[in-house]
């Protein structure tokens, strides 16, 4: 048998496990606890009422929160990552990402790859800036940009040299349908080599994943 690619190996070490997980920012307000486990790259979704923790999961995950309850494992190449370093290995898109409104789009996305330290800053701006279809909109000011164009911008800082875990926070949000299209299709292609979550109860978007997670139900299964 002819062993696998190095690229291909690290893809299936990938593993995102929570045990337990939950958060409370007030009585009623936060993420009962969850468990489940994800192995290697793939897409799934994370769907469930309003104030259900969908937001709050995801930040956990991305290592911006604390829980108050259990713990989580986000692990690449088999190893398992801090939470503190995670920004090294994901990519977080919430609405609540805010920009310097008087830095142009690349000066933004400039300073987001200096401060996750890419090797290649220069090409990975342009890489994502290309993804999202604002090439042509890099010298526009940020304060300038239209909701959708916004919204790109929050992609293009989330994919910055293609981490290994996406974690998306209602990716489709202020999108127009062609916009929505060309997310779909980036999707679909990063699900192959990246371990992809989707928090959002749009049908458009949780119908694409492999596995879905339903907050508020405890349920864990397929999006049929």
């Amino acid at each position: 048998m002819t062993p696998a690619a190095p690229q291909a190996a690290a893809a299936a070490a990938m593993r995102i496990e929570c045990r337990g997980v939950g958060h409370r920012y007030s009585a009623g307000r936060g993420l009962d606890p969850v468990s489940f486990t994800l192995t290697g790259p793939g897409l799934a979704a994370v769907t469930g009422p309003n104030g259900s923790g969908k937001s709050t999961l995801l930040r956990i995950l991305a290592g911006l929160l604390r829980p108050v309850a259990g713990d989580s494992v986000v692990s690449v190449s088999g190893r398992e990552v801090p939470a503190p370093e995670r920004r090294h290995v994901t990519g977080w898109l919430a609405p609540e990402l805010q920009f310097y409104g008087e830095f142009t789009v690349r000066e933004n996305l400039d300073f987001a790859a200096e401060a996750r330290g890419l090797a290649h800053g220069r090409e990975a701006v342009l890489n994502a800036a290309r993804a999202v279809g604002l090439s042509e909109r890099l010298g526009d000011r940020a304060a300038a940009l239209s909701s959708g164009l916004r919204q790109r911008l929050r992609l293009a800082f989330a994919i910055l040299g293609d981490p290994p875990v996406l974690l998306f926070d209602e990716p489709g949000s202020h999108l127009d349908e062609a916009a929505r299209e060309r997310l779909a299709a980036f999707i679909q292609e990063r699900r192959t080599s990246a371990r992809v979550l989707v928090a959002t109860n749009d049908s458009r978007e949780w119908s694409l994943a492999d596995e879905r997670i339903t907050l508020g139900t405890r349920d864990l299964g397929d999006p049929s």
